[in-house]
């Protein structure tokens, strides 16, 4: 009797023991599945291995049933991976755009408590060159009436030889009046820029502020514009 039940229970461990064997070869091939994969002609094939010549193309692995296991894009072309260098480059440079306004806006903020402090910097920088264009202006009105006295000495000649002392006076004071007419020009348009860049600040100063209150009366907590950092970014 006990005979008996060790064979049969010899035998079921032998059928479990071959089942297990079994399926341990059985289950790498169930896994391995297909690719399905379309060539540059757009004809679609299926192989249980991807050709070397093959392998940036897109595919995707199928199991044994034939349904969608994993899905593997293509690799990105030169064409793309430029794009995305560009794109990349140009999120970089719109970053540092923005971390150059806020530094701008903060020293705006940290420079100014109102408006008529913007308009105080502004006299206080355009004073100075007031002064410059003011002296060479009263500088060539000088020079431009020596030289007309000088011509007036010339044309009192009536014909007889000019002093050569005359004519080069005459000809360095030509000289000087153009180097002055230069000069006051290039003050001028000094002005143009320090009264523009003042109006730009005095007008950001308005829109920040008009921000804060705007945010104020929404309820809304703004806070001064901050530069941002590295991990921000």
């Amino acid at each position: 009797m006990n005979t008996m039940m060790n064979r049969d229970r010899a035998t079921y461990l032998g059928i479990v023991f071959l089942g297990l064997w079994l399926a341990s070869i059985a289950l790498p091939g169930a896994a391995a599945g297909m690719y399905k994969w379309t060539d540059d002609k757009g004809v679609v094939h299926y192989s249980d291995q991807m050709p070397p010549e093959e392998v940036n193309k897109g595919t995707v692995m199928l199991d044994k049933q034939g349904r969608q296991v994993k899905k593997i894009e293509p690799a990105p072309t030169a064409a793309e991976l430029k794009a995305k260098a560009d794109e990349e480059e140009l999120q970089r440079a719109n970053a540092r755009v923005k971390e150059a306004k806020a530094r701008k806006d903060l020293a705006l903020l940290h420079s100014y408590s109102n408006e008529q402090e913007i308009d105080i910097a502004r006299n206080r920088a355009i004073s100075a060159i007031d002064g410059q264009i003011k002296s060479a202006e009263g500088y060539s009105a000088d020079l431009t009436r020596r030289q007309q006295d000088l011509e007036k000495q010339k044309a009192a000649a009536a014909g007889k030889p000019v002093p050569a002392t005359l004519e080069s006076e005459l000809s360095t004071i030509a000289e000087e009046l153009g180097r002055q007419a230069g000069l006051i020009a290039q003050k001028k348009d000094e002005l143009a820029t320090i009264n523009a860049r003042y109006d730009a600040d005095k007008q950001r100063w308005r829109d920040i502020r008009d921000e804060q209150v705007k945010a104020v009366t929404d309820g809304r907590a703004t806070p001064a514009p901050r530069v941002p950092t590295a991990a921000a970014k």
